[in-house]
């Protein structure tokens, strides 16, 4: 793309600069000006898509690479984003309730709670900021035990070390859900430019008495008395390592072991390509030292905890990370083998393995199924006592963390897998008997990275026009999901598939289910449901190229 400078995108230029209360981020659209203004070849390209903003305000908040302009993570938009929240709260009924700021340890988050916490203090917001950084999910436990109107936490999760973000809580300890949203993005439309925003210091830094209630619940999850188990973990050199360590303490699990290269936050990531569990190669130290100390349990949380995967030993001696699937299914039948509940509920989403919706059949359970995000995961209905999703999410604590809570699920894992030394089993055994009795079924993913981000939405026009009649040899029917969501479902026997852009990252996402039934070799249904498997997976990608 070449763009050239014009009058009006240099004389927005010059607005946004006179209009920015950080000095360094003035200078840094300055600096990308003049060389626009010079003529430097691919200038004017940046300086456009920095201007072409504002950065959407969607149900996930905000999302984007630190840098100045409005579409960005920047003081200024953190101000702006931060004034339309105020208003929001304001004509909601909150005038002057509490709010909870925290952050993670990204680059730039500590300045941008820091300009949150201020904006919210001057609008008379009684505000809250978490001592330092820390897990998100200790943000969210914040917000239901200091009876706060909103949370804010400065994070991108597992986005790469270049982007940040803004994510915002309601009343409820949850995420915001339309038409949240919307009303916060037409507030931010209409608040006045960063520099005329008031701010004030004098928001009350809390101590460790907050962190130390989380802790106090999350000791109490783990089910039977067993304790005797030995775990490698790491923090993807996120914010999660110290928590975690005084979470597995309270809790009574003494055989911890990190990694030492990543248990110190670090916002370059150095260890790692991309810092998420999912991706290749991002668990490989932890995988060794499992090997190296004889672990039972390996867990990886992500940069701000709120993630959780584990790794287990396979029956030859090697490591292996679960899928998101396997270990939502693994925890979600440990909790209603043990859950004191008389009518308990799970939950997962539309793109997850469907197998919890059997394993709750099992126990006499109610199973609720979901779109896609912990934002209506945790809204799934009264008694909810565990939820999923498959990228990792897992809430195992909605009693006092209404969102994933990654370290929660590391101290429950530890638990069960305890438990299941103790007995002479596994987790493999486990999920060995659940797909015997329920049927193998084995999930993957199809994302599909653009550029563009019309490029999606052809493509999902493309589908909504010409649906397929089948997919990896099996007849299938196509089911939309508008105007809930832009979701296309198809479906056919033992065959699943969704297909939806995603909400965080500019890829589109197809998920992908098998399910083959175990009437012998439990072994033999596996190849035959792999088989089906790869099938499908190369008819989606040949659709989706």
């Amino acid at each position: 793309m070449t763009t050239s400078l014009t009058p009006e995108l240099r004389d927005r230029t010059f607005r946004w600069i006179a209009d920015d209360p950080d000095d360094d981020s003035r200078v840094e659209l300055q600096n990308i000006l003049a060389r626009a203004m010079g003529g430097e070849a691919g200038a004017a390209d940046e300086l456009a898509d920095r201007m072409a903003g504002p950065l959407e305000f969607g149900t996930a908040g905000l999302r984007g690479p630190v840098r100045a302009g409005p579409n960005g993570m920047n003081v200024a938009v953190v101000t702006r984003t931060t004034a339309g929240v105020a208003d929001w709260l304001t004509a909601q009924g909150h005038p002057g309730g509490v709010v909870v700021v925290g952050r993670d340890a990204r680059h730039g988050s500590e300045a941008f709670a820091k300009a949150a916490a201020e904006v919210l203090t001057a609008a008379g917001f009684a505000v809250k900021v978490l001592p330092g950084p820390l897990p998100t999910p200790v943000l969210a436990f914040a917000v239901l035990e200091l009876g706060a109107v909103a949370g804010i936490q400065i994070t991108a999760s597992h986005n790469p070390p270049a982007d940040n973000g803004y994510k915002l809580y309601d009343a409820t300890g949850g995420q915001i859900v339309p038409p949240s949203d919307g009303l916060i993005e037409r507030a931010i439309e209409a608040a006045p430019p960063a520099i005329s925003v008031p701010r004030e210091p004098g928001a009350e830094v809390l101590g460790d008495e907050l962190r130390d209630a989380y802790l106090a619940k999350v000791a109490l999850l783990p089910r039977g008395p067993e304790r005797g188990v030995k775990v490698a973990a790491t923090a993807l050199h996120g914010v999660g390592a110290e928590t975690l360590s005084a979470a597995f303490e309270r809790a009574g699990f003494t055989e911890l072991s990190l990694v030492a290269e990543q248990s110190t936050p670090d916002p370059d990531f150095p260890t790692v390509a991309f810092p998420n569990p999912e991706e290749p190669g991002a668990t490989d130290l932890l995988l060794a030292l499992a090997s190296e100390v004889d672990a039972d349990l390996a867990i990886a949380l992500d940069p701000d905890a709120d993630r959780c995967a584990l790794g287990v030993r396979e029956r030859d001696g090697s490591w292996r990370m679960l899928r998101g699937d396997e270990t939502g299914v693994l925890l979600g039948w440990h909790v209603l083998s043990t859950v004191d509940s008389s009518d308990p509920l799970v939950a997962t989403t539309i793109v997850s393995s469907s197998m919890l919706g059997e394993v709750a059949k099992e126990f006499g359970a109610r199973y609720a199924e979901t779109l896609t995000g912990f934002k209506w995961l945790v809204r799934a209905g009264e008694g909810l006592v565990f939820a999923y999703e498959e990228a990792l999410g897992l809430c195992v604590n909605p009693g006092f963390v209404r969102d994933k809570d990654g370290i929660s699920a590391a101290v429950l894992a530890a638990g069960l897998s305890a438990s299941l030394r103790a007995a002479g089993r596994g987790p493999l055994d486990v999920l060995d008997e659940l797909a015997v009795k329920h049927g193998v079924h084995v999930t993957d993913q199809v994302s599909l990275r653009v550029t563009d981000l019309s490029v999606r939405e052809k493509l999902m026009a493309g589908l909504r026009a010409a649906p397929p009649a089948s997919l990896g040899g099996t007849d299938v029917t196509m089911e939309d999901l508008l105007p809930d969501a832009d979701v296309l479902r198809l479906t056919g026997e033992g065959l699943r598939v969704v297909i939806r852009p995603s909400g965080t990252e500019p890829k589109l996402k197809a998920y992908l289910q098998v399910k083959e039934p175990v009437s012998g070799d439990l072994a033999e249904a596996r190849t035959a449901a792999d088989a089906r498997l790869a099938a499908l997976r190369a008819d989606v990608e040949s659709r989706l190229a």
